[in-house]
């Protein structure tokens, strides 16, 4: 394995060059709104904010306040944060309200402040939710800023995903979407599915729309010494890594460890679950109720040291994303890091899940928590397969899917939205601020 970890971390090293860093005098200012998680623990967000300072561009970010997060400002790796207080995750219209009101006036806030301390000439929103263009529209049309729009997620679908419905407030995401794309001079996409999304819905010209995936940072992604522990004295460990929201899943994972211990007459497996959201505490009554608190530990969100001792640990890794449209054409940040490791995943079959993965999992009929649970099983019973299906999804992390190889596309976005700021007729006003 030693040999191989060379080989690979080799083939990293020499993915091409992105492009050269920019002269000191190519000044390049970029402002990141994210409403999601804090930075640095948006590792979508942090990869894109640290790859544009190292190339020189002079970074600020806004977000939220969170757990280890909680400095209201503070420069990380050259890059400038500012983080503002943010009501729990929303639960129905009411919260939703509150916590999308809060976030989009301290976000204009404190990008006036932004403004004024630093400046910037792209506004780069990443979503959820979309109404970071209301904060992109009024700096571009009154201060000449260009703006870039990071889908990350398609709220309509998110929405339909979580209310089981459409109506009035679904075709108001579309609506959102539509005037996001329609402001966007680049439109960055996380993977082929969202790049269809912004041709279709969104309009876009395609040679404005760029696909930078969430690949894993090879610098931060790291394999640990296993630790027996996590395996409460079982012989093997299943582990989940991710947030803990209705779409999620988690609740069929449950339902699988049931069939794992209830019907297959197993107790040799332990499963940890990693991460937190707005379900957390609906997830661990129902393994109460399931009778399976012995067979799950809840960690929590925990530090990359905890995290990746943890996925070192496991023998195989599981997504049990329930299967919506959502779901179905997005890339989880999970697969990547379990591929990144080596470990064989167990998944539901949705499309952008099986072209991320390939062979380096197995695929359950949707929602069928038996087979779900089954699939485990089987990679558990099998080391030989379980190794080379770890194999397989490590080499094309390091060959293909890793960050090394998604920085020249991000760079070639902001290349393009640049050279359209400046193009004939466009050179933008107020180039003091």
């Amino acid at each position: 394995m030693v040999g191989l970890d060379a080989n690979l971390a080799g083939s990293a090293r020499d993915a091409p060059a992105a492009v050269a860093p920019l002269s000191r005098s190519a000044r390049r200012r970029v402002l990141i709104i994210v409403e999601n998680l804090p930075v640095p623990f948006d590792r979508r967000v942090w990869a894109e904010a640290s790859t544009l300072s190292r190339y020189g561009y002079e970074v600020t970010v806004i977000c939220p306040k969170g757990p280890q997060a909680t400095a209201s400002f503070e420069v990380i790796d050259g890059v400038n944060i500012y983080r503002h207080w943010l009501p729990s995750e929303g639960r129905g219209l009411p919260g939703y309200l509150a916590e999308y009101s809060a976030a989009l006036f301290w976000e204009f806030v404190l990008s006036l402040k932004v403004l004024a301390r630093h400046g910037f000439d792209v506004v780069h929103a990443c979503n959820p939710p979309d109404l970071i263009f209301l904060i992109g529209a009024f700096h571009k049309f009154l201060f000449g800023k260009s703006f870039i729009f990071d889908h990350h997620d398609i709220n309509p679908e998110l929405y339909e995903a979580k209310f089981g419905r459409r109506g009035l407030l679904w075709r108001v995401m579309v609506l959102f979407e539509r005037l996001t794309f329609a402001l966007a001079d680049v439109s960055i996409a996380t993977n082929q599915s969202y790049r269809t999304i912004a041709l279709e819905r969104g309009k876009k010209n395609p040679e404005r729309v760029f696909v930078v995936r969430s690949g894993p940072n090879l610098s931060r992604v790291r394999s640990l010494p296993p630790d027996p522990s996590w395996k409460k004295g079982r012989e093997f460990l299943v582990a989940y890594v991710g947030v803990i929201g209705k779409q999620e899943g988690i609740d069929l994972l449950l339902e699988s460890i049931k069939h794992v211990r209830e019907t297959r007459n197993r107790d040799d497996v332990q499963f940890v679950i990693v991460g937190s959201g707005p379900e957390l505490e609906a997830v661990q009554k129902l393994a109460t109720a399931l009778d399976l608190d012995e067979l799950v530990t809840f960690a929590g969100r925990v530090d990359d040291t905890t995290l990746f001792t943890i996925l070192s640990t496991a023998d195989v890794c599981v997504n049990p994303d329930r299967p919506n449209a959502m779901n179905d054409k997005s890339t989880m940040n999970k697969i990547m890091e379990y591929m990144a490791l080596g470990k064989p995943i167990v998944q539901f079959d949705l499309t952008e899940g099986r072209v991320s993965a390939g062979e380096a999992s197995l695929y359950a009929k949707n929602t069928d928590t038996a087979e779900f649970g089954d699939k485990i099983l089987e990679l558990i019973d099998d080391p030989v397969r379980r190794d080379r299906m770890g194999a397989f999804g490590r080499e094309r992390i390091y060959g293909e899917l890793a960050w090394d190889y998604e920085m020249a596309k991000l760079l070639g976005a902001y290349d393009k939205a640049f050279s359209m700021r400046y193009s004939a007729g466009r050179l933008r006003r107020y180039r003091f601020m």
